[in-house]
């Protein structure tokens, strides 16, 4: 039987990604508090089951084991067999894709040193990476991008050339279940692993250059991730600043009553997937060619959004919010004002509250999400350069008033 209750869209904060809201439960004949009070209580007597359940397990060993039937055993080991080897064939065809790209830019007359590896992350994921260097030795520094929810690394060639024209160079890393990379193709576990194997990329691709200024990039969710990684004090220590393109900084489903039952949800059945909510997605981008692109890309997802995945976002959005204050990294913000994905209020607003003493943002009227895949993607890259080389010399003239 169809439901009479109207479904709103919200977008998950990072591409064009819907979750479906009612929007009449409002008006349904519990009021808010009521059923808030009702979700919390149910959620109370769900885990406090699941504890008293453990704990009979653990502490009585002399009463009998639960015993299932050998033939449903069978059944759900075969399952999670299939579902394995399901999800290892996944991957090897994506990083098989992810190899195959050419990150050459045609007819662009400029020449770069470009690779692909494996880097394993904070929880032994492999995850796939590429770079780009110019032929010149003098490097002003580097640059490593952190890619928005559902894309890949190798959508950033072109932007990586531009920068390498300028004697950047640049790494990039896919997310787990992201482009070459390990794991469900969409589906992130934590977006905490995603920060923790930011902060080991960084730490090698410094051990691996010693001396050269690094800077982080991200991108949407990637802008979210990479704010909390620099809020780490040992991964500050290592940046010179970092740069966020529309990132996923207020994420607010349209009915607080979804926040209250989306953590049982993303543990009851993290891997689901929204049916339809990603058939009427936003637009992010003012270039028809760009879109075409993007969701023609098949190492972009595009399939629902899954529950865990979506939780991560409140999650993650939500802790930033309440940290503003905190922040203390050198930063570049930058939003389109007409993004409907992301909200560029909340980018004026880390850039207002936040105790960084070197900060800047651009907003750019009408432009959309995708900032770098706008008409006007050469000078939005040619922003982010002129920001470095001022964070740079910035820098240069500390040292030499420290050094009289």
């Amino acid at each position: 039987m169809e439901s009479s209750l109207q479904v709103e869209e919200l977008t998950s904060g990072a591409s064009g990604r819907i979750i479906p809201l009612f929007k009449n439960l409002r008006r349904s004949v519990f009021s808010y508090d009521t059923f808030r009070r009702l979700i919390i209580f149910i959620q109370s007597i769900f885990l406090w089951v699941i504890l008293v359940s453990r704990r009979r397990f653990v502490t009585s060993p002399s009463s009998p084991p639960p015993s299932p039937s050998a033939a449903s055993t069978s059944v759900l080991s075969k399952r999670r067999k299939f579902a394995l080897r399901r999800d290892e064939e996944d991957t090897q065809r994506r990083r098989a894709l992810a190899e195959a790209l050419d990150m050459v830019v045609e007819n662009d007359g400029f020449l770069c040193r470009w690779n692909t590896s494996l880097f394993f992350g904070a929880r032994r994921n492999a995850l796939f990476c590429r770079s780009w260097f110019p032929f010149s030795d003098e490097l002003r520094g580097i640059i490593i991008i952190i890619h928005g929810l559902n894309e890949h690394s190798g959508r950033y060639a072109h932007f990586a050339r531009q920068l390498n024209s300028c004697n950047f160079g640049v790494y990039a890393m896919d997310w787990i279940g992201h482009g070459g990379s390990d794991g469900l193709h969409g589906y992130v576990p934590s977006l905490d692993h995603v920060v923790a194997d930011t902060g080991a990329f960084l730490e090698r691709v410094k051990f691996e250059n010693p001396g050269i200024p690094c800077f982080l990039f991200g991108h949407s969710t990637g802008g979210a991730v990479v704010l909390k990684a620099a809020s780490y004090p040992h991964i500050e220590n290592m940046l010179e600043g970092i740069i966020l393109t529309s990132p996923a900084l207020r994420v607010k489903p349209a009915n607080p009553i979804v926040t209250a039952v989306a953590p049982i949800f993303s543990l009851v059945a993290p891997r689901y997937q929204f049916k339809g909510s990603h058939k009427r997605g936003i637009p992010v981008s003012r270039d028809p060619a760009a879109l075409v692109a993007k969701y023609s890309d098949p190492l972009v997802y595009t399939g629902p959004l899954r529950v865990r995945t979506g939780h991560e976002i409140l999650r993650i959005s939500s802790y930033l919010m309440r940290n503003f204050k905190s922040v203390t990294v050198p930063f570049l913000v930058l939003h389109g004002s007409a993004d409907r994905v992301t909200d560029p209020l909340a980018s004026q607003d880390l850039y207002n509250e936040a105790a960084s003493e070197f900060k800047d943002i651009k907003l750019y009227d009408g432009f959309l999400h995708d900032l770098l895949f706008e008409p006007e993607r050469e000078e939005i890259a040619q922003d982010i350069i002129d920001w470095m080389h001022k964070k740079l010399a910035s820098g240069n003239l500390a040292n030499v008033y420290s050094q009289c």
